[in-house]
């Protein structure tokens, strides 16, 4: 089968597409013909080996795991001895966690893994753009726990992680505002917004307002600075902290009653689910700002690792 391999931390270009091993599910293992996944963030970050950290859970000197990306949409071909819950022909979208190996005509995934049935009203380019905004979102949205009413801001808000957080925030009744630069005005309205802030000409914590939560996707804010615009219980979330703002955080949330929210993220098939719910109940729209074959997967990371892109990169296999 093809996949996009890379032997050596470094540029876009270390992804090549070669002919490995098609894999064969285990007893508990689904077969899937991948048709689309994503490059996302992470993927961009690992590669680079970014920051350094990453090499000892991956690899000190060249990555261990050769085949990168985690999210996925596809067709069950075949499956293990002992799977129950899917057959072989069902439509299937999810996320592999840190097993990776999406980027490839191939995957075997457990059949309890973070993955569901695709919505048949939705391609697979937008099933794969799902689950790495998706899941991240939810994730710390759920441990806020956002109510109806709150005042919530996205900052980052027209990338994978902020469209998804937008429209999960409205779901739970918040009132959102969403930051964005000029170009991506519409498209954060068009998400559902109450209110948007163009950062290049408005700086929040500069307006006076006060949120119950501040989600920060993008590693964006002056975590210190941000905090006059929290209010006295509120709840800062910054799901692409480094080291420094995740000590920052501990102690803020420690000394005071603010509380700050990082670290890795958890999920589960039921994550999924919950996502594919809200799409077919119409409160949910992945947003895909360009596709690539997997041929063209390094000039997909140059994109994304530019730092401009809307919503999701979708890859066809």
């Amino acid at each position: 089968m093809k996949a996009a391999v890379y032997t050596q931390y470094g540029s876009p270009e270390v992804l090549q597409v070669k002919e490995v091993a098609k894999p064969s599910p285990k007893g508990n293992e689904i077969l899937l013909r991948i048709k689309a996944t994503a490059v996302n963030s992470g993927d961009v970050r690992l590669r680079k080996a970014d920051p350094f950290a990453v090499r000892f859970i991956f690899g000190l000197l060249k990555p261990r795991t050769n085949i990168l990306g985690t999210v996925f949409s596809g067709e069950v071909e075949s499956v293990g001895s002992q799977v129950k819950l899917f057959k072989v022909g069902d439509q299937v979208f999810g996320h592999t966690d840190m097993k990776f190996g999406a980027y490839a005509e191939y995957i075997c995934v457990p059949e309890d893994g973070s993955l569901a049935l695709k919505p048949a009203a939705i391609s697979h380019h937008e099933a794969a753009g799902i689950p790495f905004g998706g899941v991240t979102a939810l994730h710390f949205i759920k441990k806020a726990m956002i109510k109806p009413g709150q005042k919530v801001l996205v900052v980052g808000a027209s990338g994978a992680v902020g469209t998804a957080a937008v429209q999960l925030a409205k779901s739970f009744g918040a009132n959102v505002t969403g930051v964005c630069s000029t170009a991506n005005i519409d498209l954060v309205k068009a998400i559902g917004v109450d209110k948007v802030i163009d950062y290049t000409k408005e700086d929040f914590t500069q307006n006076g307002e006060t949120y119950d939560v501040i989600f920060d996707t993008v590693k964006a804010i002056d975590v210190s600075r941000s905090l006059n615009s929290l209010t006295k219980n509120g709840v800062m979330i910054l799901s692409a902290a480094g080291m420094s703002e995740m000590l920052q955080g501990a102690r803020i949330s420690m000394t005071s009653e603010r509380k700050v929210l990082t670290g890795v993220i958890s999920h589960k098939a039921e994550d999924i689910i919950f996502l594919k719910e809200l799409m077919e109940a119409g409160k949910y729209k992945p947003v895909i700002d360009r596709t690539y074959p997997l041929e063209q997967i390094a000039a997909a990371h140059a994109y994304v690792e530019k730092g401009h892109k809307k919503g999701n990169i979708s890859i066809t296999i």
